[in-house]
């Protein structure tokens, strides 16, 4: 498995022959410039909300690549009309793609178009595939409810908001790492606008002290598990 961090909340995901992307939003990040949305591959887009910061490039990359959304039912639906396939799902919901498993989890956050309609709750996803699982955080707060997911799945990697202001911030990131039972973490959501700037070295100290290993990647570089 081979997760490729493209800016912000943005990732592609390689498992095998199968290329992922993740809350695509790159051609509005100025951060990630050097990042040509032409040359992605994508067979599957998995949305976690409907916030643009997320969905920005879905259309365009979906309809170049005919990647199949993944993502709540109001944002498959949303990308439904505009003539790519989805594939909808819902909180606690599972299902086998040709990749691996697919969970939807539950994220503390809110979620609307940039027209300002609704695009249904907010969620994370977990993913078993090439005999690695990987969590996928999404836009949230710290809850209770991250408790949930190692009682299912033994985690090879968190990917964590940590930006703080819009969601966790560095010292709640840590507990969620410790709800998950997870001390492998890929940090994301930061330094892409002022209100999420962070300080790296501190971000990275903090982890550590806490014995655990927080990933930091710069736009394009990549990490294989």
């Amino acid at each position: 498995m081979k997760i490729t961090f493209l800016g912000h909340a943005s990732l592609q995901i390689e498992i095998n022959d199968i290329n992922i992307l993740v809350d695509p939003f790159i051609t509005g990040n100025p951060k990630a410039s050097h990042i040509d949305i032409d040359g992605l591959k994508a067979d599957y887009i998995l949305v976690t909300h409907a916030h643009q910061d997320h969905i920005l490039d879905v259309e365009a990359i979906a309809k170049r690549t005919n990647a199949v959304v993944v993502s709540n039912f109001e944002i498959v639906s949303h990308f439904e009309k505009l003539n790519v396939e989805g594939h909808p799902m819902n909180h606690g919901g599972s299902w086998n793609f040709e990749f691996g498993k697919v969970k939807y989890v539950n994220a503390i956050h809110t979620s609307s178009f940039p027209d300002g309609t609704y695009g249904g709750q907010p969620g994370g996803f977990v993913i078993e595939g090439e005999h690695k699982n990987i969590y996928i955080a999404g836009d949230t707060a710290l809850t209770f409810d991250m408790k949930l997911i190692p009682l299912q799945t033994k985690l090879d990697l968190a990917i964590l908001p940590i930006g703080d202001n819009f969601t966790m911030g560095i010292d709640d990131a840590i507990l969620a790492s410790d709800f998950v039972k997870c001390d492998k973490i890929l940090g994301y959501h930061f330094d892409t606008f002022g209100y999420i700037e962070i300080d790296h070295d501190a971000a990275k100290r903090a982890f550590f002290e806490k014995d655990k290993d927080l990933m930091l990647l710069e736009i394009g570089d990549n990490i294989e598990l």
